[in-house]
């Protein structure tokens, strides 16, 4: 029993590592990978797909001070992502966020859409840790109201008072993921700005869209 569950922790680290690292990367097919959580449109007026092109080094890669940018001329596609150290002393939340940007040619414009995704295994554990700690609260209550806990003040109080506790637990974990979103979705769109004044030049504060 303890090396299954010794196999099943190194696996589980092991999905955790693998899902990240391809999260991560470059290619054609990973820059698509994620669970998308929020999606933000806007025009630049100042560039087309050539002028784009001709920004980018040969091999479609453009170093930013904040982040990375790829080109990919088939896809009319940009990714995005900030620029992770390995012993970066700045807070790295368990939500990393990277972007991808659909060009399409309009009049006198080219529409950007950006996409924005974590990892899958940071959406599924958050999706996980809620759904146990709100379901099992649940069950809780049920459980403690048909047992008659409900039945006397003493009891009353004590009910109440893990129902409390249990939302609290909730509360700061709300907290905890919202900030933290909030943090990578800050340094991702510094990297955004970045990548569209290097492409069209100082551009005003960007639009409360593209903030989402």
């Amino acid at each position: 029993m303890v090396l299954a569950g010794l196999f099943a922790s190194v696996l589980f680290i092991g999905l955790i590592l693998g899902d990240w690292l391809y999260f991560v990367r470059f290619t054609p097919d990973a820059i698509r990978y994620g669970c998308s959580v929020a999606r933000s449109q806007e025009r630049w007026t100042a560039s087309t797909i050539e002028t784009v092109r001709n920004r980018f080094s040969a091999d479609g890669v453009l170093m930013l001070p904040h982040g990375i940018a790829r080109f990919y001329p088939d896809l009319s596609q940009i990714a995005i992502r900030p620029r992770y150290r390995l012993f970066s002393i700045g807070f790295r939340s368990a939500w990393p966020v990277k972007g991808l940007i659909h060009l399409s040619a309009g009049n006198q414009a080219m529409d950007a859409l950006c996409v924005k995704r974590i990892p899958w295994s940071s959406a599924l554990m958050t999706l996980l840790w809620f759904g146990v700690v709100s379901i099992g609260s649940l069950v809780f209550v049920v459980t403690y109201a048909w047992d008659g806990g409900f039945a006397s003040l003493e009891g009353v109080f004590m009910g109440v008072g893990l129902v409390a506790g249990a939302l609290l637990v909730l509360a700061a974990g709300l907290v905890t993921v919202t900030m933290s979103y909030r943090l990578e979705n800050n340094r991702l769109m510094q990297v955004y700005e970045e990548l569209r004044e290097a492409l069209e030049g100082p551009t005003h504060p960007t639009p409360d869209s593209i903030t989402s």
